[in-house]
């Protein structure tokens, strides 16, 4: 569609309203003609169908108030193939001239260089979402997919980041007809979407809704000779293998976007984004509470009863020593600082060492008698008395 065919199509009569139509009035008829005309209600109609496209490129044009209001500026100054002529002009009357001169890039004078020149044609064009004069109809750049995937870190990985591969499956450029979908890689620009891609339809409430083009499936381009490779897609299933750095301190299900390594855009459009679900395996002694780590520690009565200093294990770095205080309880935790995962800022967290008072299983002879000999000389300390009056309290 030439901008030509836009200046001097008249899209309100084609909706059957005035020009001073509400936006309220213009999509009522819109609605109602598109009901009458669609497709679906008049299979095998090639009139209604052509009818149809009409109306939607007329509603396109007229239910946009940016778009209308600059269709109404360029039919008052190109109206009918007229320009009028300014007061101080020689009879101020109207002339008539050949708009094709005008938007063509004739001849000094009749529209090239020394006229208006090419460049009102591009301002149209641009108008429209059309492409200049003489240049056809430009299709849309496309992005590219975003692209999924998985991957499944050691603890160790997950705490301290990590570099991957990760092998990806997507749609890319069909190599055989260089992504144009035609064999012979001349494509034409599909007529029913005019290269767009989309097209609009009458939606409820009088809106109007754009859908993906069912004849190209939203490529705005169709092949005369389909690609034997991609069937006229453009695109083809290809793998490839991409090193993928993960940031330490990723937690397990954590979902992780990366821009612009999905797969490639179509006509100069940007790639998609890649995004990586991360899976992490458990350790066997710690475990992760935000950018803490934890660890439980096993120790004696006495050291728990007396008091005293006990090592504790850190993730992929020397133990450290704790100090227990004399008469820790069972379930105390206790804090390393700076031994936990690496945060967002290159900090670390704390690792959380919570005590576990051991119970031995098998006594020796001499530590059974020591037991005996505790037990008697504490006999009088009733643990449980707190406990019921508590019970008896409440």
């Amino acid at each position: 569609m030439s901008t030509k065919d836009f200046i001097e199509k008249d899209y309100y009569k084609v909706l059957g309203v005035p020009k001073d139509a509400t936006d309220a009035e213009i999509k009522k008829a819109y609605r109602k003609l598109a009901r009458e005309n669609h497709p679906d209600a008049n299979k095998g109609n090639e009139k209604a169908e052509e009818r149809f496209k009409e109306i939607s490129e007329a509603n396109d044009v007229l239910g946009d108030p940016k778009k209308r209001k600059e269709y109404d500026e360029a039919r008052a100054l190109f109206g009918n193939g007229g320009f009028r002529q300014g007061p101080g002009g020689a009879g101020g009357g109207t002339f008539n001239f050949d708009l094709g001169d005008l938007f063509g890039g004739g001849a000094p004078g009749q529209g090239g260089q020394g006229g208006f020149g090419g460049g009102i044609g591009d301002v149209f064009g641009g108008l429209f979402n059309r492409g200049g004069a003489g240049t056809g109809t430009r299709t849309q750049p496309r992005r590219g997919q975003d692209i999924e995937s998985e991957v499944t870190l050691s603890f160790t990985e997950a705490v301290d980041g990590a570099t991957v591969p990760l092998r990806m499956s997507s749609q890319q450029p069909c190599k055989a007809c260089s992504g144009t979908g035609d064999k012979n890689g001349t494509p034409r620009v599909c007529p029913t979407c005019v290269g767009t891609g989309q097209v609009s339809r009458g939606g409820g409430g009088g809106f109007s809704l754009t859908d993906p083009c069912v004849d190209c499936k939203g490529r705005g381009l169709i092949a005369e000779t389909p690609c034997e490779v991609c069937k006229g897609s453009g695109r083809a299933k290809s793998s490839r293998t991409m090193q993928v750095r993960i940031p330490a301190g990723v937690s397990d299900g954590q979902r992780i976007r990366l821009r612009g390594k999905g797969a490639p855009g179509e006509r100069g459009g940007p790639a998609g984004d890649l995004y990586v679900v991360v899976h992490v395996d458990a350790h066997p002694v710690f475990g992760r509470k935000g950018d803490n780590l934890t660890v439980t520690v096993p120790v004696t009565f006495a050291e728990a009863t007396l008091g005293g200093e006990v090592k504790v294990p850190t993730l992929g770095g020397p133990a450290v020593t704790l100090k227990l205080p004399p008469g820790t309880p069972n379930g105390r935790t206790m804090r390393a600082r700076g031994k936990g995962a690496v945060r967002k800022d290159g900090t670390r967290g704390d690792l959380l060492v919570t005590v576990e008072v051991a119970v031995p299983k098998d006594l020796s002879e001499d530590a059974r008698s020591a037991l005996e000999s505790f037990a008697k000389a504490t006999e009088d300390s009733d643990v449980r008395a707190e406990l019921f009056q508590a019970a008896k309290g409440a």
